[in-house]
C-alpha cells in the first residue's frame, strides 16, 4: 500500500486508542510486524499543546517511520494549525479522526460526530491537505446511526479534497463497540474510490483479518483492542496472509521477556509514578488467559513501585513456566 511518499510493506496497522498507542507500545507493534503505527489523537486545541500528555503525545524519538500523528477536532482552521504544529514536531502522515465515539469526543462535536456534517467534513479535510505538505489520511465509521450510513459520501468527498488513504470501522458511531463489525458497507467504499482502504472492525485473529480483507477488497487492515496484551498479532496474521498456515503462539518466556522489555520502555518514557500506572493494564492484558492470571493482576495492581511489578512478573512466569515443564 502506498500513501504518499511511503510504501507500507505489511497489511497489518496499528489503530490509534487513547491511553494505548503511545510511542513504547507503536514501536513494540512496529518491530513485531505492523506496517504502521497510529500514535494517540492529539488535540486541534492549541491550549493544550504545552501539557504533559500532549508532550508525550508528539515525542517520536526513536520511532521508525512512517510517524503518523492523528489529530482531533471540529474546527477547520484549528485542525490545519494543529497538523502545522505536529509536521514541526515529526508527524510524516496526519491522520484525522472522524471515528472515536466516545461522548466527550462527540459532545463538542469531533470524533464521529462530524459524520453528520457532510460540509464540515469536507472543509477539514480540504483545510489541513492544504495546510501541510505530507499525506493526509482519514478515520471514520460507516455513518452516525444505522440509518444513516454515509460513509460512502464521506469517502467521495475525502477523495476528491486529497486525502491519500481511508480507515473505516465497519460500526456507526451510535453502534459504539457494540455487536458485530459489518464490512458491506466498507466494500462498498473501495468500489467508489481510488485511494487505499484499509478496514478495521472485530480482526482478531489472522483467519479473520484474511476473511476481512477478501470481503472487503481493502488493501489493508487495521487492528486495535486485539494487540493489547498481544503484539505478536501483527506478525501472526502477516505470516498467514503470506503463507495461509499458522504461526506458532509466543512461548512463555518469550511473552515474560517482551512484558518485562515493555514495562521498562513505559517506566522510562513516563517516570516512575506515571508509568507504574499506565503498566497495569498492560501488565493485566498479557496475563489474561494464563493460569491463575486473575488473582495475579489483583495482587499487582496493589503495588507501587515498578521494582515490586518486575519481581512479581518474573515470580508469576517463572512458577507458570515450571508448571510448565512438570506437566511436558
Amino acid at each position: 500500500m502506498q500513501i504518499g511518499p511511503y510504501h507500507i510493506d505489511s497489511k497489518v496497522i496499528l489503530a490509534p486508542m487513547a491511553g494505548v498507542t503511545d510511542r513504547p507500545f507503536r514501536q513494540l507493534c512496529k518491530r513485531l510486524g505492523a506496517g504502521m503505527a497510529i500514535s494517540e489523537m492529539v488535540s486541534s486545541n492549541a491550549l493544550l499543546w504545552k501539557s504533559d500528555k500532549t508532550l508525550r503525545r508528539i515525542d517520536h524519538e526513536g520511532e521508525p517511520g512512517p510517524i503518523s500523528v492523528q489529530i482531533a477536532g471540529a474546527d477547520p482552521q484549528q485542525m490545519a494549525e494543529a497538523a502545522r504544529f505536529n509536521v514541526a514536531h515529526g508527524a510524516q502522515i496526519i491522520d484525522i479522526n472522524m471515528g472515536c465515539p466516545a461522548k466527550k469526543v462527540c459532545n463538542v462535536q469531533a470524533g464521529s460526530a462530524l459524520l453528520q456534517n457532510e460540509a464540515l467534513v469536507d472543509e477539514i479535510t480540504r483545510s489541513i491537505v492544504e495546510a501541510v505538505d505530507v499525506p493526509v489520511t482519514l478515520k471514520i465509521r460507516t455513518g452516525w446511526d444505522r440509518s444513516n450510513r454515509n460513509a460512502i459520501n464521506i469517502a467521495r468527498i475525502a477523495e476528491a479534497n486529497g486525502i491519500q488513504a481511508l480507515a473505516i470501522h465497519g460500526r456507526t458511531r451510535a453502534d459504539a463497540y457494540r455487536g458485530e463489525a459489518e464490512y458491506e458497507t466498507i466494500q462498498a467504499v473501495k468500489q467508489n474510490i481510488t485511494i487505499p482502504v484499509i478496514a478495521n472492525g472485530d480482526i482478531s485473529s489472522p483467519q479473520k483479518a484474511k476473511f476481512v480483507l477478501d470481503t472487503t477488497g481493502a488493501d489493508a487492515i487495521m487492528i486495535g483492542r486485539a494487540a493489547q496484551g498481544n503484539p505478536w498479532v501483527f506478525r501472526e496474521v502477516n505470516h498467514y496472509l503470506e503463507t495461509g498456515t499458522e504461526m506458532e503462539k509466543p512461548s512463555l518466556e518469550e511473552v515474560r521477556s517482551t512484558l518485562l522489555e515493555h514495562l521498562y520502555n513505559l517506566y522510562e518514557f513516563y517516570g516512575e509514578y506515571s508509568g507504574v500506572r499506565v503498566a497495569r493494564k498492560h501488565i493485566s492484558w498479557y496475563s489474561k488467559g494464563q493460569r491463575h492470571g486473575g488473582a495475579f493482576r489483583q495482587a499487582v495492581n496493589l503495588v507501587e513501585s515498578s521494582a515490586e511489578q518486575i519481581q512479581m512478573i518474573k515470580i508469576f512466569f517463572d512458577e507458570l513456566s515450571a508448571k510448565e515443564g512438570l506437566a511436558a
